[in-house]
Order: structure tokens, then C-alpha cells, then sequence
């Protein structure tokens, strides 16, 4: 690159305001996060967050894999996202896929322009390598208006960082609200769906069969591993540093649409309430930030109600009482042996079960 090119694109930087501030769209790019678990097994069989925040897995095959919060990482970076394929599929079906797809909402996407004559490239970057030499590839998805834009990129037996600028596209505007507006696509696996009309990268469509180039399948061998980390996306042409933020900032961010509280205490406290009779009782929960929408719960394990006095009885899992709040859930809890008194104070706690936990899911 000339000097005079070096310093245009500082200066594209500095309009941008690259520099300072807030420059990384993605949450969890350094893979720092994890509550649900470090690692799955089995993953393909449906759509889910198996194990670290804000990516989701995005399955239609037979093709199974192991998915784990890895600390094999390029320097600079703790963790990656790991994939190692269990169960092969090499007969690859017309409308097959698999993705790890990261959702943002619309009104954290307002500054790409999108839709505007004033649309503004978008830059994309990110860590990755394999056990072998491989093709996959970045899609952006436009879901307020149904529009497409890939690339495809390298991977090698090494990391190797990945940048890809994507054009700007002046039609489709983003819906200004706190809903899943545009998705980071990673295909890893395709069917003919995909990749049956003509690929062109790099270029807004809104043509299914035109999303994906010929690209290698993940599941054409129970040896095929995928690693990624340091995932940053940004407004401009130019790839800055990987801006890394703390884990306590990141942790924060990711419980907007997920939040498991004191998991993995044999005796963990949840929230206190009220008992309104010897089988039921009320618990509040207070929820750390104020989630993107009413969250659904999931719990697991054994629980029990401890009262003031020292009673305590066996409850079955919780249940939704009132999720009129983003910032306070209250469940319910009931028990068929009885234990508690009405008007006590009790808290709402796992029965000696380190496995037990809420899951708190505001997801996108």
C-alpha cells in the first residue's frame, strides 16, 4: 500500500470515528462468555444456544458436532468457539444447512445507514483455523427486508485473521426497534437450496439460491474441526484492532438476552418471597439489567422453599407467576408435602443440587 493510500484510509478512520469509543457491533467477540455451558454434544439436532452467548447454532442435517468454549486461541485472545464434527454427513440434501449465526437488534444497527443513499460499508473480521484446509462463508441477512450479502473466506491448519468490507446497500431500511433486524451468518454446511443459481460476492440479493458459494461441508468427516475467535464488525472500509472490552462489560451486555444466576451451588439462593400457604409460595427475582423482552425461564434440577423459621420444603421447579417486568421476574413454586406456613418469609433455593439453575432467556 502507497503512503497516500495509508493515509486515506486513516482518514476514513478518523471520520468514522473508528478510533475512539464504541467500535465493535458484536457482543461476546473475544468468546469470553459462556453461562449455559463450555461445552454440547450433539449439537445439529435443532436450533439453539448450546454453550457460549449471543451464537446460535442453526441446524438442518443429520451432521452432529461438539461445540466447547476453547483456550486454544491466537495470541491476545483466552478463548475461541469450538466445533468438532461426531457424526459425518456426506449426502447432502437440497434445502440442508448449518450456521453459527450472531443476531443484532435494529436499533443497535441504525449507524450502517442501511437503506439510504448514505449507506455505509461494513467491515467484518475475525480469527479462525482448522484441522485441514477449508472454504466457508460470511453472510450478512438482512431480516426486515429479506437481503443477502456473502463472501467467502480461508481456513488453514493456522490462525489467520479474516477481513471482509461489505458494500453498503441503499435499499431496505433497518426497523428501528429491539427486534432481530440483521444476522452474521456463518455457513458451514449447504444444499443445492443455496447454491443452485449463480453466486455473486460481496452483492445485496434477495435470492435463495444465490446465497452460497461452493464451500467445504463441516460434516464431511468426523475429523474436521472449526475454530473462530476475536469476531469484531464495524462501520467503514478499514479493520481496526479487535477492541477488547472487559469481561465484567461483557458479561453485562450478554445478560440483555440471556442471564443464569448462581448456577453450580449445591444451595444456591435465587430470591426471596412470600408463602401464601403450606404448599405455595411466591419468589422475586431481580433480573441484573433490564432485559430485550419479558424472558422466558428454564430451569433445572431440584429446589426447595427454606422459611425464616428453619422449615423448608421440597418444591417442584419453578414456574412463571407475573413476567410483566424486564428488570423483576416472580415464580411461582408449590410443593405437595407441605413445609411452610403461610405469611412466612421464604427463600426460593436448589436442594442440595449443584445442578439446578434458572435460565433467564431473552434471545433474539
Amino acid at each position: 500500500m502507497t503512503k497516500a493510500a495509508e493515509l486515506a484510509k486513516m482518514g476514513e478512520v478518523l471520520t468514522n470515528s473508528q478510533i475512539g469509543g464504541r467500535r465493535n457491533i458484536v457482543i461476546n467477540g473475544g468468546m469470553q462468555i459462556s453461562q449455559r455451558a463450555t461445552s454440547a454434544t450433539g449439537v445439529g439436532s435443532g436450533f439453539a444456544y448450546p454453550t457460549l452467548d449471543r451464537y446460535k447454532i442453526v441446524p438442518s442435517t443429520s451432521g452432529r458436532a461438539t461445540m466447547s468454549q476453547s483456550t486454544d486461541a491466537p495470541d491476545g485472545f483466552a478463548n475461541s468457539l469450538k466445533l468438532e464434527c461426531t457424526t459425518a454427513d456426506t449426502s447432502i440434501a437440497a434445502g440442508e444447512y448449518f450456521n453459527i449465526r450472531q443476531s443484532l437488534e435494529g436499533q443497535d444497527v441504525q449507524q450502517l445507514k442501511k437503506g439510504t443513499s448514505s449507506a455505509e460499508k461494513i467491515t467484518v473480521s475475525f480469527y479462525v483455523k482448522g484441522n485441514a484446509s477449508a472454504t466457508y462463508l460470511l453472510e450478512l441477512s438482512d431480516q426486515d427486508n429479506t437481503r443477502y450479502n456473502g463472501q467467502t473466506f480461508a481456513v488453514t491448519t493456522s490462525w489467520n485473521r479474516i477481513v471482509l468490507t461489505y458494500n453498503g446497500d441503499t435499499s431496505g431500511v433497518l426497523d428501528n426497534d429491539n427486534a432481530r433486524s440483521l444476522d452474521l451468518n456463518f455457513w458451514l454446511h449447504g444444499g443445492s437450496t443455496y447454491t443452485g443459481g449463480t453466486f455473486t460476492s460481496n452483492t445485496w440479493h434477495g435470492t435463495d439460491n444465490q446465497r452460497l458459494a461452493s464451500i467445504t461441508s463441516f460434516f464431511d468427516s468426523t475429523d474436521r474441526e472449526f475454530f473462530i475467535t476475536g469476531l469484531q464488525m464495524e462501520v467503514g472500509s478499514q479493520a481496526t484492532p479487535f477492541e477488547h472490552r472487559s469481561f465484567g462489560e461483557e458479561l453485562q451486555l450478554c445478560k440483555r438476552y440471556a442471564y443464569k444466576p448462581v448456577a453450580g451451588q449445591a444451595y444456591a439462593h435465587f430470591g426471596g418471597g412470600l408463602a401464601v400457604s403450606a404448599t405455595l409460595s411466591y419468589a422475586n427475582i431481580p433480573l441484573p439489567v433490564e432485559m430485550r423482552i419479558n424472558p422466558a425461564l428454564t430451569t433445572n434440577g431440584t429446589f426447595r422453599n427454606y422459611a425464616h423459621n428453619g422449615g423448608k420444603a421440597i418444591t417442584t421447579n419453578p414456574t412463571v407467576l407475573n413476567a410483566g417486568s424486564t428488570t423483576m421476574f416472580i415464580a411461582q413454586s408449590t410443593s405437595s408435602g407441605g413445609g411452610m406456613t403461610a405469611g412466612d418469609f421464604v427463600f426460593l433455593g436448589a436442594n442440595n443440587d449443584a445442578d439446578a439453575f434458572l435460565l433467564f432467556d431473552a434471545e433474539l
